[in-house]
């Protein structure tokens, strides 16, 4: 027993514990200095190749690559808000409208619905027509409880935080790419020469998984806005930029995907009585589905080297443990417990 109480199980065993108190209690309030670290790193290779580009100070190149990146947010955040709000208001003011057609549709439904059961057993149309008021109901109490005073505040209450969070994401990113050169250096100091080589393989490992994974989320999801430009732009030209751009931002979230957006908008048009748009964009949601799931796995496997299988096991596994960010952090384990094994790292050799 005596021979397993030494230095190195001691250090070991103190590393595991500080990393669960981190991942438990200082994790979930460093997330902006943790999205900024990782955007550093990722706009790390953009500053290096400006600087050898340009020959340029790092300090210079930082700040102009800064800028820019802080350029691009806030074009897209104008114009996404911007085109949102307006396509909010134009709905808002057109809902009496909406709401007068779904009504007489309702009206028209149940119509056919008394003349489908002319004949039938009173118990029976009774029951039925118990049900489909139950159903409109949950859906009006539904409607109620997502927009309600308690929602509307506590998005408005949140609005603060998410601009502090806002600022010190920027703050934090603006620093971290000034040193981060220095952060590694200092990491490495701290480390025998063996286990730096491990480290520096691990490193050069999970980037190119990282920028493998980007390139390929990028690559489908340019895909995705192309299909859905040209599909609304033939369906609701009106409609074409706006929902294109939400399905786009919609899809990049693991498992929702572009189906949460067309399914119901393709309900609401057969409950309007439009058959045909409903039809068509039930058509597109198809075809995207199609698309995402039978060239993501491809672009995905040739990127990463992670398998779809691997992939959805990671991801269903880290949104029960860890909710909505456990979609990003279940393969993020997976990609770094492989590239610690490449490194030799992690030695798991066994057999039964």
């Amino acid at each position: 027993m005596s021979r397993w109480l030494n230095r190195r199980t001691l250090t070991i065993v103190f590393l595991v514990i500080a990393v669960l108190l981190f991942a438990v209690f200082i994790l979930p309030i460093s997330l902006p200095l943790l999205f900024a670290l990782i955007t550093a790193i990722f706009l790390e290779p953009l500053v290096k190749l400006t600087m050898n580009r340009f020959k340029w100070s790092r300090k210079t190149t930082v700040i102009s690559v800064f800028i820019s990146f802080m350029a691009l947010l806030a074009v897209l955040f104008y114009f996404s808000v911007t085109q949102l709000f307006g396509k909010l208001i134009e709905f808002t003011k057109s809902a009496p409208e909406r709401f007068n057609t779904a009504t007489g549709v309702w009206i028209d439904i149940q119509d056919k619905l008394f003349n489908y059961t002319e004949g039938m057993p009173l118990e029976a149309v009774e029951a039925i027509q118990n049900e489909m008021n139950r159903l409109i109901e949950s859906l009006r109490d539904s409607l109620l409880s997502f927009v309600n005073y308690d929602t509307i505040s506590g998005l408005l209450t949140g609005i603060p935080n998410f601009l502090v969070g806002m600022i010190v994401y920027l703050i934090a990113l603006f620093l971290f790419m000034l040193d981060l050169p220095g952060l590694r250096l200092t990491l490495f100091k701290h480390m025998t020469e063996a286990t730096g080589e491990k480290m520096r393989i691990l490193l050069e490992r999970i980037n190119l998984v990282i920028f493998g994974f980007i390139k390929a989320q990028l690559l489908v999801s340019l895909i995705i806005l192309g299909i859905s430009f040209i599909g609304l732009l033939i369906i609701k030209p009106q409609y074409a930029i706006v929902m294109s751009l939400v399905i786009w931002i919609i899809d990049l979230i693991p498992i929702l995907g572009s189906i949460i957006i067309l399914a119901p908008w393709s309900i609401y048009q057969f409950a309007s009585g439009d058959v045909a748009e409903g039809t068509k964009l039930a058509i597109l949601a198809v075809i995207l589905l199609i698309v995402r799931r039978t060239v993501e796995p491809k672009v995905m496997g040739s990127q990463i080297g992670l398998s779809p299988l691997a992939t959805l096991i990671a991801m269903f596994i880290g949104l029960k443990l860890f909710g909505f960010l456990g979609l990003f952090a279940g393969p993020l384990v997976v990609i770094l417990y492989n590239a610690a094994k490449e490194a030799g790292i992690i030695r798991l050799q066994f057999k039964i």
